[in-house]
């Protein structure tokens, strides 16, 4: 029965952090939403509901006792303002000039880089199954981006810088999450990286300044669900199922995400997706799958979600 559970929970989760973005797109192209507004709310309020969720459940304490160390609390900053912010910004820069299914495969670059940062940085050794990784990445990469015709990009410009800045912002997210993790419940962290990223980027575009007669019903529920069901919820059942799965099957599973992506995009935005840009959508899930499976990964930057 728990497994089972855990199964549901993060099936539903990663499929919700999918259809978000797209979501997130159709808010930018029928209502024209500034993105730094939606992502200034977006984080503000999603940070907010997990650490309440976390304050009325288990470890109240953790709340605001990752503040009582100095060293800690300058990580957390540095976490919050290029981590999370860094992450959540280009993720939805790259929708909003491209599409959820180009930006999100675009951002699951990051284990490539990671790869890569580990061999150069840490002088790690580069397995087979390296090789396959990156080969597959790279290849699927040019396939998603050209659709096979190599002298053009089938996205703009601006949306590909985006969606690579977004792997890189994901690739420093996981790696300098770590020593907090080994600390602090993830919720605790993820939900003060929100609050910290949405507060520096509300000096920039408050929050209160939004026309909000532009917006109608129909936005106002696609906003809510963007929030709450795409962010919120998402990252709270994701959490949630490891208390029945190990990370590294909620980290398999999680890659339903960028399928949920591509699928909602082609058929409810009606964005066409050439064949080879299906066959570098799949080089890419492969990759994801591939690295999820190794068994020697660390389970710790699993626990912590990417869109959070």
């Amino acid at each position: 029965m728990n497994r089972g559970k855990g199964l549901f929970l993060v099936i539903t989760g990663a499929i919700l952090w999918g259809i978000g973005g797209t979501v997130a797109k159709k808010l930018f192209q029928q209502y024209e939403m500034d993105v730094n507004w939606l992502v200034t709310t977006r984080l503000l309020i999603a940070g907010s509901l997990l650490l309440l969720v976390q304050f009325f459940g288990k470890d109240r304490p953790q709340v605001f006792g990752v503040w009582r160390n100095k060293k800690t609390a300058l990580h957390l900053i540095i976490f919050g303002l290029i981590g999370m912010l860094g992450v959540q910004y280009t993720y939805m820069a790259s929708i909003k000039y491209g599409n959820a299914a180009v930006a999100t495969l675009l951002q699951y670059l990051a284990p490539a880089m990671i790869i890569v940062y580990m061999l150069l940085i840490k002088q790690s050794v580069l397995t087979r199954r390296d090789m396959v990784a990156v080969s597959l990445v790279v290849f699927g990469s040019l396939l998603l981006l050209t659709n096979g015709t190599f002298s053009k990009l089938s996205v703009p410009l601006s949306a590909v810088i985006w969606g690579i800045l977004s792997g890189a912002a994901l690739a420093f997210y996981t790696l300098y999450a770590i020593p907090l993790l080994k600390q602090y419940d993830s919720m605790v962290i993820v939900g003060w990286a929100m609050i910290i990223g949405g507060g520096a980027l509300s000096l920039i575009h408050p929050p209160w300044q939004m026309n909000f007669n532009t917006l109608n019903l129909e936005a106002y529920i696609y906003l809510i669900f963007v929030i709450i069901f795409g962010t919120m919820i998402a990252f709270w059942f994701y959490i949630e199922s490891l208390q029945s799965l190990s990370p590294k099957e909620s980290s398999l599973l999680g890659s339903v995400e960028p399928l949920a992506a591509v699928l909602t995009t082609v058929f409810w935005l009606k964005v066409s997706f050439g064949i080879f840009q299906w066959m570098g959508a799949a080089c890419i899930i492969a990759m994801i799958l591939l690295l999820t499976t190794n068994k020697n990964s660390s389970s710790k930057p699993t626990q912590l979600s990417k869109r959070g």
